[in-house]
């Protein structure tokens, strides 16, 4: 087996310094993106208003409103047009998920 010119193969610290550079760099990618995460929402309605909810990055219930109009609705209607928009609004947040952690699994480096 052939060894390698001594000018081909860097030197060690170089090596070293580089590697600590990448991981340093995917260090702070990674926070960028979990402190984007933290601030993830999505707020889904109903075209009258009757519901509106939002949903934090995690698809849990933070806020519902229930306009004038939800008053006028079946309580079997307006159960499922909750959990309807619920499930809209958790597969936005989602998304936008996926979107900010998009660059980290498929970016430079992987």
């Amino acid at each position: 087996m052939e060894r390698p010119h001594p000018s081909a193969v860097p030197p060690a610290g170089t090596w070293l310094d580089e590697y600590r550079e990448r991981v340093e760099e995917i260090r702070a990618r990674a926070e960028s993106a979990r402190a984007r995460i933290a601030t993830v929402t999505a707020t889904a309605r109903t075209r009258d208003g009757a519901v509106v909810l939002t949903v934090d990055q995690s698809g849990h219930l933070t806020g519902l409103v229930l306009g004038v109009r939800a008053e006028e609705m079946p309580r079997a209607r307006l159960a499922e047009t909750v959990l309807r928009l619920a499930a809209e609004a958790a597969a936005d947040v989602a998304g936008q998920v996926e979107k900010i952690m998009e660059p980290l699994i498929s970016g430079p480096g992987r």
